[in-house]
C-alpha cells in the first residue's frame, strides 16, 4: 500500500525515520511530503516524531471515495476536511471540492460538517481539535497531484504537551530533550522485537526512557548525576501510574516490570560503566557542552568541542565490547553555529567507524543532512545513526 506522509519543519530527518523504520526507498517529493510503501501493516502516526499527517492512497476518484464514506459511516454526521498538496495548489480547489462532496452526501441523506482553510492545506492543530482521521466519521482527504489519500491521523500535540509538561521532574538548566526527538532517536534504530531493551547512557530526566516505553519498549537508563537518575524515577512512575498508562497504552507487561525497571536505573558514567544484561538498541542525546546565547569565541569553541568529542568517543569505546554484531546506537550530538551562519560538528566519523561501527547509509541522504535544529539556535544536534559491526 502507498502512503503519504506530511514531514514537520525536519523533512530530511522525518525522511530519515521512515526508512528506517518502514521503507528504506521512501521518497522526499516537494518540500516536506514523503511517498513510502508498506505491506502487512499501516503506520502509525502517533509512532512518528517527524510526520504531522499520514495519509493512504485512496484507488479511485472523489465520486468512489463519497461512496466510500458513506460506506464507512453508515450513520452520523460526517465530517469531512480537504487539504491540496498539488504543485498548482491554491485554497479555492479544496474548499470548492469539498462543498461538491458535502453535496453529494446530502443527496444520499448524510448530514455534513465541512472542514475550511484559509490556506490550501487544513493546519494540523485544527485538523487534530477536529479528530480528522482518528475519530469515526471524521475524514479529511489529502490531496497529491490528482492522487487522493485517506487521513490516518494527524500529529497528537496534545499529548505531546503533556507527556513534556506534566511531568513531576523538569529541570530547564540541564536541556529539553524533544519527546518528538526522542520518538525519532528511537525509531532511527529501526524495526525492534516487541520488548527490546533499550539503553540511554545519558537519560537525564527519562524523556527517551518515557518514550520507549510507551512504544512498548523496557527502557533502561544511566546518568553520571543522582539528581537525574531520581527525575528519572520520579518521572516514570508518573507513567506507570494507573491513569497515565492508560492515556499513553503503557502494555500490561511492562507494567509488572515496573519496579525491575525502576531498580535498574542507576548512577554511572558512561564511559566507564558496566551495564547488566542484554542491550538491544542504544538511544541518546549526549551531553550538548554549555548552553550559549551567542556563537562561541574559537577558544570556547574548541574547548567545549574537546570536552564533547571525550564523552561521545569515551562512551563508545566502553559500550563496544559489551554489545551483540548489529546492536544499533543513534545518539544526537551537538552542532555548534559559527560566526559565519554555519554549525561546526565534532568530527567523530573517523573514530567511529575504526571502533568497529558502520554509519546507516539513507537513500538520498547524507550524514550533513542530519542536523535537528531550530532557526538560529545556536548550540543544535547532529545525529548520527551506527551499527557495530
Amino acid at each position: 500500500m502507498k502512503y503519504l506522509a506530511v514531514a514537520g519543519r525536519q523533512p530530511l530527518i522525518s525522511l530519515a525515520e521512515i526508512q528506517a523504520l518502514y521503507d528504506k526507498h521512501a521518497k522526499l517529493v516537494g518540500k516536506n511530503l514523503i511517498i513510502f510503501h508498506l505491506e502487512n501493516q499501516k503506520p502509525e502516526i502517533n509512532r512518528l516524531g517527524g510526520a504531522m499527517k499520514l495519509g493512504e492512497l485512496f484507488e479511485g476518484d472523489y465520486k468512489e471515495l463519497v461512496k466510500h464514506l458513506n460506506e464507512l459511516h453508515p450513520e452520523g454526521k460526517i465530517t469531512v476536511g480537504i487539504s491540496d498538496f498539488s504543485k498548482q495548489r491554491n485554497a479555492g480547489f479544496a474548499f470548492q471540492k469539498s462543498m461538491e462532496m458535502k453535496r453529494s452526501l446530502g443527496k444520499m441523506g448524510r448530514s455534513v460538517r465541512v472542514i475550511t482553510s484559509k490556506e490550501p492545506e487544513i493546519p494540523s492543530a485544527t485538523a487534530h481539535h477536529n479528530q480528522l482521521g482518528e475519530k469515526p466519521g471524521c475524514y479529511e482527504i489529502l490531496v497529491l497531484d490528482r492522487k487522493l489519500y485517506l487521513s490516518l491521523g494527524t500529529q497528537n500535540i496534545t499529548a505531546y504537551t503533556e507527556r513534556d509538561q506534566a511531568r513531576p521532574a523538569r529541570d530547564a538548566k540541564v536541556g529539553m530533550l524533544p519527546p518528538k526527538l526522542a520518538q525519532i532517536l528511537i525509531n532511527l534504530c529501526g524495526p525492534l522485537p516487541e520488548g527490546a531493551r533499550i539503553l540511554d547512557p545519558f537519560c537525564g530526566t527519562g524523556v527517551v526512557l518515557q518514550e520507549a516505553a510507551i512504544m512498548g519498549y523496557t527502557p533502561y537508563g544511566t546518568d553520571i548525576s543522582e539528581r537525574m537518575i531520581e527525575y528519572s524515577k520520579k518521572n516514570l512512575s508518573w507513567l506507570f501510574n494507573e491513569k497515565n498508562s492508560k492515556r499513553f497504552k503503557i502494555k500490561p507487561e511492562l507494567i509488572l516490570k515496573k519496579d525491575a525497571i525502576l531498580d535498574k536505573l542507576a548512577v554511572g558514567d558512561a564511559t566507564t560503566f558496566q551495564w547488566e544484561g542484554p542491550i538491544d538498541a542504544v538511544a541518546f542525546e549526549s551531553y550538548l557542552g554549555a548552553p550559549m546565547s551567542k556563537p562561541p569565541v574559537d577558544i570556547k569553541f574548541k574547548t567545549e568541542k574537546a570536552r564533547c568529542r571525550e564523552i561521545v568517543l569515551g562512551f563508545l569505546k566502553n559500550i563496544t565490547p559489551l554489545i551483540k554484531s548489529g546492536t544499533p546506537i543513534v545518539m544526537a550530538i551537538p552542532a555548534w553555529l559559527r560566526e559565519t551562519g554555519k554549525y561546526a560538528r565534532m568530527n567523530v566519523l573517523d573514530e567511529i567507524q575504526e571502533m568497529g561501527y558502520n554509519f546507516e547509509k539513507f537513500q538520498d541522504l547524507s550524514q550533513s543532512d542530519l542536523l535537528y535544529f531550530r532557526e538560529g539556535q545556536i548550540v543544535t544536534r547532529e545525529i548520527i545513526v551506527i551499527r557495530k559491526r
